[in-house]
């Protein structure tokens, strides 16, 4: 599967987050810039590395007029302990069957410690209060993701 084309409407979708209430994308629309990422794992090093940066970042990120949405397979009782665990200030979401990673081309196929096996592919989508795709990030480190976005959002001009 591919990423969703820049430019075009990003693919909606309504997930329940960490506190289990629905949450739509379209919900932000002609509010909010958006920056929905995809992670493999709640509470796993990487992860919790990447939604660290994101917490340490919110105040740039509000700046620019924009939330971030996280979304990964994990069940939503997961996400609240991933969340009060390391006190995140952002949306976290449950997308236990895949369904919205693989709309987004966030699914597929991966490698780790020698096996391979389909699960998430680390992604980030930054979409504009108009509800477009405005860039893609799909290579960087999790512990430099924040800044990578943070540029990234300067760079398309979105504030």
């Amino acid at each position: 599967m591919s990423f969703p084309k820049v430019g075009n409407l990003a693919p909606d979708f309504s997930l329940r987050d960490q506190n289990d209430s629905s949450v739509s994308l379209k919900g932000f629309r002609g509010q909010k810039n958006v920056v929905v990422y995809f992670y493999p794992k709640a509470m796993t090093p990487g992860c919790t590395a990447q939604a660290c940066g994101l917490r340490d970042s919110a105040r740039e990120l509000a700046k620019r007029d924009t939330v971030v949405l996280g979304i990964s397979p994990d069940a939503t009782k997961r996400l609240a302990k991933f969340a009060e665990r390391d006190a995140l200030n952002f949306t976290l979401l449950a997308d236990e069957d895949h369904a919205v990673a693989d709309k987004y081309g966030a699914w597929g196929p991966k490698k780790f410690m020698g096996r391979e096996f389909d699960g998430i592919l680390r992604t980030t989508f930054v979409i504009g209060k108009d509800g477009r795709l405005k860039g893609i990030l799909d290579k960087f480190k999790t512990k430099t993701h924040h800044e990578d976005l943070v540029a990234a959002l300067d760079s398309l001009g979105l504030s």
